[in-house]
């Protein structure tokens, strides 16, 4: 009776470890990690469920698994330098990246919840996705980001290209005024100067097609337009006026009357100058001000204020530079400091007053309501610029990866 006790035993435990390997089996040992059985099929449903909702043909099935195999060992291999460098995300981010994704689908987190479960998924499971993608983007920035160098010959190249300029560049509505002589050319600019309309000029004087409309041309990008007209017109604000151009036709004005675009902005922008001092352990917040208000005595008396800032101020960023600030817009400045800029008139001295960093007094140099089209199409093409360099290095990254990996495929079948 005890033998045969025994041998059940067995027969019990060899069938429960041979269920248990069925369950789950390790499918690909990559490094120090393992890609099990259950990760492939999971994928490969996945990856299936995406092409029949989206009614795409299918790769044969087994060009599919080797895919998706790929696919998982790159994501292994990058989890595996992560937790070499210590790439951790914490639960406050991993929240809000979930918060996001709801936000994103119109839905709040609990609302979220509730939809990914009825779908039948796992909103655990989700999170560990989640969580295991950021921590691959992070490491990828890591590792892929300083190696993209942009210079400035490469930038300027990208710039010029039919791509960037299709996508980017804003289109112009330009006026002309087109006359035989160059000495009447150049009574139009003194008349234009002194404050007379250019398309009446137009009507009145010029000898192109357009003078009957006031000059007005139809809306076109610079590169749409002949390279003498586009030279002399583009990356230029609003209003401006060109010397006369020689052509075959004749001597052509310009003037420049309007943008549009996606990256068409204007910003009211500020120019000031301040000096800054700063309260300290051996100067009270009291003798600080006390002190700024003796300063700002001085230059009502008469003694400059480039000076005074360059003696005094300590600002590190301006004090060299007689206390000036770029030209700068709202949003930028401590709260205080630009309220205090919005309310005091060009030319004046402020009160001296408080911000988080010290006691301060300023003054208004100039306003302008400045065109961004030209910053904001140079922000846009270096994005996508870095963006595309990034991307061909990170391929480049991966693939070395790849190579050196040790990386061993079970057949399971």
């Amino acid at each position: 009776m005890k033998k045969i006790s025994t041998i059940l035993t067995f027969l019990l435990s060899a069938n429960l470890f041979s269920a248990v390997e069925i369950l789950d089996r390790v499918a690909v040992i990559v490094d120090d990690g393992l890609i099990m059985e259950s990760q492939i099929k999971q994928s490969l449903s996945d990856i299936i469920q995406r092409y029949d909702q989206q009614n795409i043909p299918k790769p044969p099935p087994e060009t599919l698994k080797d895919q998706v195999i790929e696919r998982l060992v790159i994501e292994e291999l990058q989890l595996q330098m992560a937790n070499r460098a210590g790439v951790r995300i914490s639960d406050t981010e991993l929240n809000e990246a979930v918060t996001r994704i709801a936000t994103n689908n119109n839905m709040q987190l609990q609302e979220f919840i509730t939809f990914i479960e009825d779908d039948g998924a796992s909103y655990e499971e989700l999170r560990e996705q989640i969580k295991r993608e950021m921590i691959i983007q992070r490491i990828q920035r890591g590792r892929v980001g300083s190696e993209v160098d942009i210079t400035e010959k490469e930038f300027d190249a990208y710039l010029a290209t039919d791509e960037s300029l299709n996508a980017l560049e804003p289109e112009l509505l330009v006026k002309q005024i087109l006359v035989k002589e160059l000495s009447l050319a150049e009574k139009v600019i003194s008349r234009i100067n002194a404050g007379e309309d250019f398309s009446q000029l137009a009507t009145e004087l010029s000898i192109s097609s357009n003078s009957q409309n006031g000059g007005l041309m139809n809306w076109r990008k610079a590169e749409e337009m002949p390279k003498l007209f586009s030279d002399a017109i583009n990356f230029k604000e609003v209003g401006y006026v060109t010397d006369p151009l020689e052509s075959g036709a004749g001597f052509h004005i310009l003037k420049l009357e309007d943008k549009r675009g996606d990256f068409v902005q204007y910003q009211n922008q500020w120019s000031a100058r301040h000096i800054l001092l700063i309260p300290s352990t051996i100067r009270s917040e009291e003798e600080t001000e006390n002190e700024l208000n003796d300063i700002r005595q001085r230059i009502i008396d008469g003694e400059d204020f480039g000076a005074l800032a360059d003696e005094f101020s300590e600002d590190p960023g301006s004090a060299k530079k007689g206390g000036e600030l770029d030209w700068l817009g709202k949003g930028v400045l401590a709260p205080e400091f630009e309220q205090t800029m919005l309310e005091t008139e060009i030319g004046t001295l402020s009160d001296v007053f408080q911000t988080q960093f010290g006691f301060h007094f300023l003054e208004v140099l100039g306003a302008r309501n400045h065109d961004m089209t030209r910053d904001l199409i140079e922000d846009r093409a270096y994005q996508m610029l870095y963006s595309r360099k990034y991307d061909e290095e990170l391929e480049n990254t991966l693939r070395s990866m790849r190579a050196e990996a040790f990386v061993e495929i079970k057949d399971l079948d």
